[in-house]
C-alpha cells in the first residue's frame, strides 16, 4: 500500500468557480497536488457537480456552488485510492461529499479574478480564497485557478498521517471549469 498516494487524496478539496453559463463537466476538472516525503503526487476527483453564475463584466454578482463526491478520488495506485477513502483521510462513508459555496467574487484586472467562500470537507467548514483567470475559447468561458488548502485544517490525514514530515500540510487544488454560453 502506498500511503503517499493516499495522502494525495487528502488534498482533493473542492474547487471554487462561478459563471453564468451552464458548466460543461466533460471539459472541466478538479485535480490536486500534494507532497509525500517531499515528492509531488497528483490526484483528481472524477465526479462533481457545479452551479455557477458568472459575468466577467459584473464579477461581484457571481456565485458558485461545487459539490465533490469524495469516493471519486483518483490517485496513482489502487491502494492509495482505498486508503484515501478511509476514516483518517476523507472518510468517504461518513462524508461522501465536499462542498464549496462562494460568498463573493471580484475582478483583479486583466482577466484575473478572486473568489471567496466556504469549503466544507469531513464535517469541517473553513473560509477559503482562490485567484482564477477567465478567458473565451471556442465558444466557452474557460476558468482556471488554484486553491491552496491546509489538509490538517480539515482533519484530512488524521492519526499517523498528521505528521507533516511524511505528508506536507499544503495541498494545491487546481480547477478548470468550462462554461457554455447561456442559451
Amino acid at each position: 500500500m502506498n500511503k503517499l498516494t493516499l495522502i494525495a487524496g487528502t488534498v482533493l478539496l473542492v474547487a471554487p468557480l462561478s459563471f453564468a453559463q451552464p458548466v460543461d463537466l466533460a471539459q472541466s476538472r478538479i485535480v490536486f497536488t500534494m507532497k509525500q516525503l517531499n515528492v509531488p503526487i497528483d490526484g483528481a476527483f472524477t465526479k462533481f457537480s457545479a452551479n455557477v453564475d458568472f459575468d466577467a463584466k459584473k464579477p461581484e454578482a457571481g456565485k458558485a456552488d461545487f459539490t465533490i463526491q469524495t469516493a471519486s478520488i483518483s490517485l496513482p495506485t489502487a491502494d492509495a485510492v482505498a486508503e484515501a477513502k478511509k476514516k483518517d483521510w476523507f472518510n468517504a462513508a461518513q462524508y461522501p461529499t465536499a462542498r464549496f459555496v462562494s460568498s463573493g467574487m471580484k475582478s483583479l484586472g486583466n482577466g484575473r479574478y478572486q473568489v471567496n467562500g466556504k469549503l466544507t470537507m469531513k464535517g469541517v467548514t473553513r473560509d477559503v480564497s482562490a485567484p482564477f483567470t477567465a478567458r473565451e475559447a471556442g465558444g466557452v468561458t474557460v476558468v482556471d485557478g488554484v486553491l491552496p488548502v491546509s489538509r490538517l485544517a480539515f482533519k484530512v490525514g488524521d492519526g499517523e498521517w498528521s505528521d507533516t514530515g511524511t505528508v506536507d500540510d499544503k495541498v494545491e487544488i487546481k480547477f478548470r471549469v468550462a462554461l457554455k454560453r447561456a442559451a
